[in-house]
């Protein structure tokens, strides 16, 4: 009988045992299952963790060489052209001979000067004898009209003279087109039997005095990077005809205001638009090989000497006046993990066009921030990583 008893009471613990586990066991699926379906509806982030450092500024500029002196010829009396000595690309050396002018014209001009000239003298001897005949007759009337006549004459002839050798003079100066300075022709527009036309004939640039590019930036970037006037920078020169691309050391001559653009924001994708002034930089390149018109790149690179987090763009978000970001928040229980999502404002900041560097104090070692959420989040939100 006992035995029997004892039996039963040992079934009837296995029952109560086995039921209990049973409960236990449904009780944390439910619990488990329970929170997977939550955590299946909370916002989904896309994070990545902060990187100790300094920002790093950044700008890059291409433009195309062009001469520092150069000198835009023109046809200085609107002959016709007769000759064009030089081509394009063409080495020359100052007094060299770049175009001739058909001068026939003017040559003739002259010859009819000189002719007027002839008759000029020639009158003026007549009116001598009338004067001399006056002399020696006596009379005092026609003696003064012959005397005032031989100055008038002589007034003639002097006016008739200088505008002769003004006429040489030009014909000297203006027949034919001479290179000012040692250079290379950049530009020729003159063309045989045409005169002169709205462009100079031709283009001379000086080879000693060196090229120049301008690039422009936005002048926070150009502060950033500390840039003065005098400093050395690298020229990278793109390949051109029988020139490979090579790199050239060029000098920082000038920084100057250059207005300012309009863009959007980099720390916000909601359109809003910013003013950002712009300098100008004049760099200066010289190099035997160079004859202007080359394509060049500049580019100037500078980290900031202040550390701090170095953060994307994409995660600061604006309110305001005031500008934050969200960081996960690791949370721990008996039933997993839970991530925060924790609002962090931020007073001070530096940034580039890709990346913002916020104080040290405000972000741990090893923090996540929130790049991307499906749903707009609040300070304290649960989010799931995705």
């Amino acid at each position: 009988m006992e035995l029997g008893k004892d039996q039963t009471d040992r079934k009837r613990k296995k029952i109560i045992i086995t039921t209990f586990m049973a409960l236990m066991g449904g009780l944390l699926f439910f619990t488990f299952f329970s929170n997977t379906l939550q955590s299946m509806t909370l916002p989904k982030v896309r994070t990545s963790p902060a990187a100790a450092g300094g920002i790093t500024y950044r700008l890059t500029g291409t433009g195309i060489l062009q001469p520092k002196k150069q000198a835009e010829l023109i046809n200085p009396a609107g002959w016709k052209v007769k000759k064009v000595l030089v081509k394009e690309g063409a080495d020359v050396q100052a007094g060299q001979k770049l175009v001739l002018y058909d001068r026939a014209d003017a040559e003739r001009e002259l010859e009819d000067e000189m002719a007027l000239l002839k008759k000029q003298r020639i009158a003026l001897e007549t009116i001598q004898d009338q004067f001399i005949e006056a002399t020696v007759s006596g009379d005092e009337t026609g003696l003064r009209e012959a005397k005032r006549e031989i100055e008038t004459r002589k007034l003639d002839l002097q006016v008739q003279e200088r505008k002769i050798e003004r006429l040489r003079e030009q014909i000297r100066s203006r027949s034919e087109l001479v290179a000012p300075f040692d250079g290379v022709v950049t530009e020729v527009n003159a063309v045989v039997g045409v005169a002169s036309t709205s462009l100079p004939d031709v283009v001379v640039s000086s080879t000693s005095a060196g090229y120049r590019v301008d690039i422009i930036g936005d002048a926070e970037v150009i502060d950033r990077l500390r840039i003065a006037t005098g400093e050395a920078v690298k020229v990278e020169v793109a390949a051109a005809s029988e020139q490979p691309p090579r790199q050239l050391e060029g000098v920082v001559e000038d920084i100057t205001n250059a207005g300012s653009r309009i863009t959007g924001s980099p720390e916000e994708g909601d359109g809003t638009s910013a003013t950002l002034p712009q300098r100008r930089l004049r760099i200066r390149v010289a190099d035997p090989a160079l004859k202007g018109g080359e394509q060049v790149t500049v580019r100037l690179e500078q980290t900031s000497s202040e550390q701090g987090w170095v953060v994307p763009n994409e995660a600061i978000h604006r309110e305001g006046d005031s500008r934050f970001l969200f960081k996960v928040e690791e949370q721990r229980g008996a039933l997993g993990n839970v991530f925060v999502a924790r609002k962090v404002t931020i007073k001070q900041s530096e940034a580039n066009e890709a990346e913002t560097m916020i104080p040290a104090d405000l972000l741990f070692e090893g923090e996540r921030i929130i790049l991307e959420s499906s749903e707009p989040l609040q300070d304290g939100n649960r989010v799931r990583l995705q």
